[in-house]
């Protein structure tokens, strides 16, 4: 029998009904805390709810929340009901969300009460447009939303294959590729890391980052949820704050990216007792230093990962006794990963190549792109899924990160396509073509960077316009650091441009500073 979402949270409901589940810590420092089987009536009514609002099995429900107790409870709601969620960055612009939306034609939407103006604009011009519900994402009792508990007994089960949710991902293309994930995928995560964590039912995950993205979703909520353990959730990343925040909630395992971690030192943090931390994921490469600073103040070495929204868990992890901060891991128990060269063939030790995957579709991998069998077609090879990064592998089995393809980013541990940048800013009708970069950033890995050409037969554009232009098109993640005007972009014979040519002007300064960090 292949375990889903829905049913791995009824066994660990039955298992651990008087166990904590969740303990949330709102804006205002105040906590509020569920037993399984109180979140569970919780997760009753708010299904009741979503019924009365035309939501039913193989229905879509679309969240642009902040991390929320309604995240949650709609997410683990929509998974008993056989429903999927449509999870939203929810600092996207307007015509992101329509995108989002336009391609899912989700029943329900909900956002924040702070985003309900930019939300109501993006369904306004929807053929299909959903019940739009705004949400004090402060809320602990979920009144407005909850209806008549469902009796999961009087309902079908969900089967493994059922879709989940589709998560949206940047890729290669302009328009960011829908993954779908299934009921069986959300389960498999959530076993995979459960174990590789060591993770049992007396510990707690505490979670800071983004609900909306699988890594709190696949590695602390689902392995939680696996085991029977408990999360103590934070309504957004601080900082200052992350270390107290762990000793306050007991916690004994957390996740992050790099950047954060890079947030914390930066902040001249130091040693918090009460510590029970023994356990910390992170992803993208540390320095010694880094490593051995963070170590020093979570009483804990840190262990890399490696995973995709469409690898489900990630199939990279460091062991316990032998993490480093230059290894991406090795393989993962329960998941198959080799490096390939060019032309399909694995690689040698420590030569570099492209990851592979290896896994069941829909089972043990993602299910497929949203609507579009020729790009999930074109990412497998031989039943692998191609990654698009590039590694290598030592006699030991150990990955070493080598890079990615140049069309994406990692921006703060979020994809970013080049392409959809680039398409956005070109939309600009004073602009003749652009070209966006990587440019490394001590904070956030990396930072797009664009070099553009101007129309030489319209107005001239200056950079305050084009940040302008794209801050009402794009999310924080993927605006340009930095706008460069330039005569022309470098070429290659056949007309190709040539990206690593392009380097900052050394006339003028930076014309866009350093968002301010939360914390």
């Amino acid at each position: 029998m292949i375990p889903t979402l829905a049913a791995r949270w009824r066994q660990a409901v039955a298992s651990n009904p008087a166990g904590t589940f969740l303990v949330w810590e709102g804006p205002d420092g105040s906590t509020h805390t569920w037993t399984y089987a109180e979140f569970d009536d919780l997760v009753a009514r708010v299904a009741g709810g979503l019924v009365a609002r035309g939501v039913e099995a193989g229905s879509a429900v679309h969240l642009a929340l902040t991390n929320s107790p309604t995240f949650v409870a709609v997410w683990l709601a929509a998974a008993n009901l056989g429903a999927w969620i449509v999870p939203s960055d929810p600092s996207a612009t307007s015509r992101e969300l329509a995108g989002h939306l336009e391609r899912t034609r989700p029943v329900v939407g909900l956002c924040g009460a702070t985003r309900a103006e930019a939300y109501q604009w993006a369904v306004r011009d929807l053929e299909h447009p959903p019940v739009v519900e705004v949400i004090d994402e402060a809320d602990t009792a979920l009144a407005g939303l909850a209806g008549a508990p469902v009796r999961w007994a009087d309902r079908p089960a969900p089967g493994p294959r059922d879709r989940a949710a589709v998560m949206f991902t940047s890729g290669t293309t302009s328009a960011p590729k829908g993954v779908e994930i299934t009921q069986a995928n959300y389960a498999f995560a959530g076993d995979v890391m459960a174990a590789a964590a060591q993770l049992g039912m007396e510990d707690r995950q505490l979670v800071v980052l983004p609900l909306f993205h699988a890594n709190a979703q696949y590695y602390s909520f689902a392995s939680a949820i696996s085991v029977g353990a408990s999360v103590a959730l934070m309504h957004t990343f601080s900082a200052s704050g992350f270390l107290a925040q762990a000793a306050r909630h007991q916690a004994t395992h957390a996740s992050l990216f790099a950047a954060p971690i890079r947030m914390i030192l930066a902040r001249g943090a130091t040693p918090v007792e009460g510590l029970r931390l023994r356990h910390c994921w992170y992803a993208q490469n540390l320095t010694e230093d880094q490593y051995e600073q963070i170590s020093s103040l979570l009483g804990c070495r840190p262990r890399q990962l490696y995973g995709m929204t469409e690898t489900i868990p990630a199939v990279l992890t460091c062991r316990q006794l032998d993490a480093a901060p230059d290894v991406m891991g090795i393989q993962t128990l329960g998941c198959e990963v080799d490096v390939w060269t060019s032309d399909g063939q694995p690689a040698g030790p420590d030569e570099v190549g492209e990851v592979v995957v290896r896994g069941e579709p829909g089972i043990t991998l993602f299910a497929g792109y949203l609507d579009d069998p020729g790009t999930t077609a074109a990412s497998f090879r031989d039943g692998w899924f191609r990654t698009g990064d590039l590694a290598s592998r030592d006699a030991e089995g150990r990955f070493r990160f080598a890079g990615r393809r140049s069309d994406v980013l990692k921006v703060a541990g979020e994809n970013v396509s080049v392409v959809e940048v680039e398409a956005v800013i070109a939309d600009h009708p004073s602009v003749l073509e652009v070209a966006v970069t990587g440019e490394p950033d001590p904070v956030r890995d990396e930072v797009p960077v664009a070099f553009v050409v101007q129309h030489p037969e319209r107005p001239p554009v200056s950079v305050d316009e084009l940040r302008a232009w794209c801050e009402e098109r794009l999310a924080k993640s993927k605006r340009p650091h930095r706008f460069e005007l330039v005569d022309e972009l470098p070429r290659t014979s056949v007309g190709k441009i040539r990206k690593f040519l392009l380097t900052a002007s050394t006339s003028g300064s930076p014309d866009q500073p350093k968002e301010k960090q939360h914390g």
